[in-house]
């Protein structure tokens, strides 16, 4: 079945390596912590293609250039607690972002999500919001949390994840239509516990150890 025009799967390379790598189940936490920043980093430059630009004067060692700028105002929104591995690799390429964090955890009963942290101020303070999380499951979390930054009033929304399931796919792009999906892979199916088939088992313990 066709993706949603929305969704964006990464074809290069070094993500598909990556990722394959980051699957293994031999994969210990310092390298599984790396390959998930390497990724996000990846995963970055692909999801921020459509920045708009100003034009700016450059001066070089050799003259005057014609230059860019980007102006907008980005802010990065980990789901606790996953979220926060790709946090250093989105930074890397985007310095100046303000990071908002909400925490959100899955009924293991419903799977429904349950909030339990939010420190977003009052106003936005920024007008493109990056949702970090590794595994678009259910898709309940990603749902919740950018149900959240529509009521807090921001412009402009993107999910940034690792994988992605069909059903989170189907409830993620039902719910939010206006809100691009950028992963590194789509996998089969949830098994019976909400788990991504294959997956890579449960990112948060796997990216700390627990």
């Amino acid at each position: 079945m066709p993706l949603p025009a929305q969704v964006h799967v990464s074809p290069h390379p070094l993500v598909k390596h990556k990722l394959s790598v980051l699957r293994d189940k031999s994969t210990e936490h310092r390298a599984f912590r790396e390959l998930v920043r390497e990724l996000a980093l990846l995963l970055c430059y692909e999801a921020t293609q459509d920045l708009p630009l100003t034009a700016r004067t450059v001066e070089t060692p050799m003259g005057l250039a014609n230059g860019h700028k980007t102006e907008e105002a980005i802010g990065l929104v980990p789901i606790l607690r996953a979220g926060l591995g790709l946090v250093d690799g989105v930074m890397e390429l985007l310095p100046q972002v303000q990071v908002w964090h909400i925490g959100l955890y899955r009924d293991e009963k419903t799977l429904r999500p349950v909030q339990y942290y939010n420190k977003l101020p009052t106003e936005p303070t920024v007008s493109v919001c990056l949702v970090l999380d590794p595994m678009l499951a259910t898709g309940g979390s990603a749902v919740a949390t950018v149900d959240i930054l529509k009521k807090w009033g921001v412009k402009r929304i993107k999910y940034l994840g690792l994988i992605a399931a069909p059903e989170g796919i189907e409830a993620f792009t039902s719910a939010h239509p206006d809100v691009p999906v950028h992963v590194a892979a789509v996998d089969e199916r949830l098994n019976e516990i909400g788990f991504i088939m294959p997956g890579l088992g449960d990112a948060g313990d796997r990216q700390f150890g627990t």
